[in-house]
C-alpha cells in the first residue's frame, strides 16, 4: 500500500542505502549486485518485474517443502492468532508434542531413549551440542571433524568447521578440531573403488590410536583426548559428497572402542532431503547426539534442536539453565515444525523423494554425457551434485561455475517460449560444485525444466 510519508523506494535507492548502512558480514556479496526478490511460490522466486527464477537451492535446503507451502503457512497464521509468544521458562503444547514426536521416532529407529533440546539456528544448536559432549566427557574440549565439513560460523562451530577462512579474522582457536580425511571418491586415490576408499580412510583414522605419539590417546589408560567426532553424513557446503555405505559403520566401531561420541549434523541433510527423515538412517549407525534445524519449519521461523541419548541429556547431568536462548522453543517455530512432521508422516514421503531424486539424477547423467565439463554427478534423494570442470572432466573450473551462476540470475533464458532465471548454489572443496537442493515438492515437469535450464546456461558459458 502506498504511504505518502513512507513511499516505496525504488531498487536503485535501496542499493545505495544497502551499500551505506548494511553490514556485508551477515550476507554474501558474491555477485556485484545481489538480486532483489519480491515474491515466491513453490519452486520459484519472482523479482519486481515478475520474472520467474527456478530455485535449485531453496534457501540452502531450509525450504524443503516449497515456498509459501499452504498447509504450513496456515499453521503459522493460526499460531500467530493464538499463542505467538511465550517466555521459554514456561511450557506450551507445541514444544512438548514436537519433542516427544522426534524422541519417540528416534527410540523406535535406534532403540535408545533420548530427549530433545531446542534453539534457534543451526550453529546455535551445534554450540549446545558442544556443551553436551564437553559436559559428558568431563570437560574435554577437543573434537574430531572432517575435511570439507561445515557446522556453522559461531566461535565454537567455526572451530570444528574445516575452512580456515571462517576463523582467519578472529584470533587463535586453541580448541580447533583435528580434521580427518573424508572419502571424496571423485578426487580420491585412483584405482580404488568407493568402498575401498572408505575403508582406507577409516584405517588411516584408526592408526591414530596405535601409539601415544600420534597425540590422541593415552595407551596406558585407554583415555582419548577427544570427546566427540562431528560428522555430516553427506557433506553440505563441502559439495554434497556422499560416502560409501560401509564407511560410517566402520568408523563407529573405532569411536566406540575409545569412548568417543558420534555427533551427527543433520542441519542441511535432515527433514527428508535424502529420502529419510535423517540422512544418517541410510548408513547403518546410531548417533549419540543429533543436531537439526533449517527445514524443520520450512524456513518460516528459526528453530533448531539437539536430540541426545538419555545418559547425556537427562536433567541430573544437564540441568535447567545449562544453555539458553530467549527464543529457543518459540511457539511459532514449534507449531510449524510439528505440522511439518505430521504432514510428511501421512504418506510415504521418503519414497516420493527417492523417486524424484532418481529421475533428476538420471537427467544429470544424460547432461553429463553431452557436456565433458560436468566431471561428476551423484545424489541421494534430492541432495544432488554436479561438479564443474575443465574439458578434461577433472580439473576444477570455478570460473565456469561462477559464470553459470551469474548467467542464471539474468532471468532471460528462453525455454519452450517462456523466459526464466535459474538460482544455483555453489559448494565443494574447490567451489566448483553445483549443490542441488530443489524443493522436495518439485514436479517432474519442473525437474525437466531444471535440466533444460542447466543445459542452456552451459551453452552460454562454455567457451
Amino acid at each position: 500500500m502506498y504511504d505518502a510519508e513512507h513511499p516505496v523506494l525504488d531498487e536503485a535507492t535501496l542499493r545505495a542505502l544497502e551499500a551505506q548502512y548494511c553490514s556485508y558480514g551477515d550476507t554474501v556479496h558474491y555477485l556485484p549486485e545481489p538480486k532483489f526478490f519480491d515474491g515466491c511460490e513453490g519452486s520459484f522466486m519472482y523479482d519486481a518485474q515478475g520474472r520467474q527464477f527456478l530455485d535449485l537451492q531453496m534457501w540452502y535446503s531450509a525450504v524443503n517443502f516449497g515456498y509459501r507451502n499452504p498447509r504450513l503457512n496456515a499453521v503459522a497464521h493460526r499460531q500467530l492468532d493464538t499463542l505467538p509468544q511465550v517466555a521459554s521458562q514456561y511450557l506450551h503444547r507445541e514444544k512438548v508434542e514436537l519433542a516427544a514426536m522426534i524422541a519417540q521416532d528416534a527410540e523406535k529407529k535406534w532403540g535408545r531413549k533420548g530427549r530433545v533440546h531446542f534453539n534457534v539456528g543451526g550453529a546455535q544448536a551445534v554450540e549446545d551440542s558442544l556443551k553436551l559432549v564437553r559436559n559428558a566427557s568431563g570437560g574435554k574440549q577437543l573434537m574430531f571433524a572432517f575435511e570439507g565439513g561445515y557446522h556453522g560460523r559461531t566461535l565454537g562451530a567455526s572451530a570444528i568447521t574445516s575452512s580456515y577462512r571462517y576463523r582467519r579474522r578472529f584470533g587463535h582457536f586453541s580448541d580447533r578440531a583435528q580434521f580427518i580425511e573424508f572419502p571424496y571418491h571423485f578426487r580420491g586415490p585412483k584405482g580404488m573403488s568407493k568402498e575401498e576408499y572408505g575403508h582406507y580412510c577409516v584405517q588411516k583414522f584408526a592408526r591414530l590410536f596405535e601409539t601415544e605419539y600420534n597425540g590422541v590417546l593415552d595407551t596406558k589408560t585407554g583415555q582419548a583426548e577427544y570427546a566427540a567426532f562431528y560428522i555430516e553424513p553427506i557433506q553440505g557446503t563441502g559439495g554434497y559428497v556422499i560416502p560409501p555405505p560401509n564407511f560410517f559403520i566402520e568408523l563407529k566401531k573405532i569411536l566406540d572402542q575409545h569412548g568417543i561420541l558420534l555427533v551427527v549434523d543433520e542441519i542441511q541433510m535432515g527433514m527428508w532431503r535424502t529420502g529419510k527423515l535423517w540422512s544418517i538412517e541410510h548408513f547403518g549407525v546410531q548417533p549419540d547426539v543429533l543436531v537439526f534445524g533449517k527445514a524443520l519449519t520450512n524456513g518460516l521461523n528459526p528453530l533448531s534442536g539437539v536430540w541426545a541419548r538419555e545418559e547425556l541429556i537427562n536433567p541430573e547431568v544437564f540441568p535447567p539453565g545449562s544453555t539458553h536462548s530467549t527464543f529457543n522453543s518459540n511457539p511459532m517455530g514449534t507449531a510449524v515444525a510439528l505440522e511439518t512432521l505430521r504432514m510428511t508422516h501421512e504418506v510415504d514421503y521418503g519414497a516420493q523423494v527417492l523417486e524424484k531424486g532418481a529421475y533428476f539424477l538420471e537427467g544429470l547423467k544424460a547432461l553429463q554425457k553431452r557436456w565433458p565439463q560436468i566431471g561428476d554427478v551423484d545424489g541421494l534423494g534430492l541432495a544432488l551434485r554436479a561438479e564443474i570442470c575443465e574439458a578434461d572432466g577433472f580439473t576444477p573450473n570455478k570460473a565456469l561455475l561462477n559464470r553459470m551462476e551469474a548467467e542464471g540470475m539474468k532471468g532471460d533464458i528462453e525455454i519452450d517460449g517462456k523466459r526464466y532465471g535459474l538460482i544455483l548454489d555453489v559448494g565443494g572443496y574447490y567451489k566448483n560444485v553445483i549443490t542441488l537442493a530443489p524443493s522436495l515438492e518439485i514436479s517432474k515437469d519442473e525437474i525437466d525444466l531444471a535440466l533444460k535450464l542447466l543445459d542452456a546456461v552451459l551453452r552460454r558459458c562454455v567457451d
